[in-house]
């Protein structure tokens, strides 16, 4: 399993972006990335930057959200999605996309509940829990 390390995650998405910019042809997961950061034109500028941003913390006690970490998530549950792993994600994207009406809102509800299980699992010291996931989703699936 590959596990890259902070700088090589952001690294990755600095060069997606750079890639992009300059017309260049992006290849496997660099276009699933594409696709979140093209969504959140709010990392825009600060992908445009990686000696001002390649070191900073992000830090959720001071209210930030870690950027890398977000489209991270996206490019997860994007993989998830194209195999439906763990079985039932796809069908609670599909219903997450007709209740919110378009893909980004549906992942955003994904990634809600995939970074409360991630949590969980690091808090408690404990393998990474499916069930509870999908039993997540379910209930995003279900609210208003």
């Amino acid at each position: 399993m590959f596990n890259p390390s902070r700088d090589q995650v952001r690294q990755f998405f600095f060069d997606v972006w750079a890639k992009y910019r300059a017309g260049q042809a992006l290849e496997g997961a660099e276009r699933t990335a594409l696709e979140g950061v093209l969504a959140h034109p709010e990392y825009h500028g600060m992908l445009e930057q990686p000696e001002r941003y390649r070191d900073r913390d992000f830090l959720p006690e001071d209210g930030q959200v870690n950027p890398f970490l977000h489209l991270s998530m996206h490019l997860a549950v994007a993989e998830q999605l194209a195999i439906d792993q763990p079985p039932g994600i796809r069908a609670h994207y599909e219903k997450l996309l007709a209740r919110r009406g378009n893909a980004m809102d549906a992942q955003h509800a994904i990634i809600d509940c995939l970074g409360e299980m991630i949590w969980q699992a690091q808090r408690n010291g404990a393998a990474f829990d499916s069930v509870a996931y999908l039993d997540c989703l379910g209930r995003a699936t279900a609210a208003p």
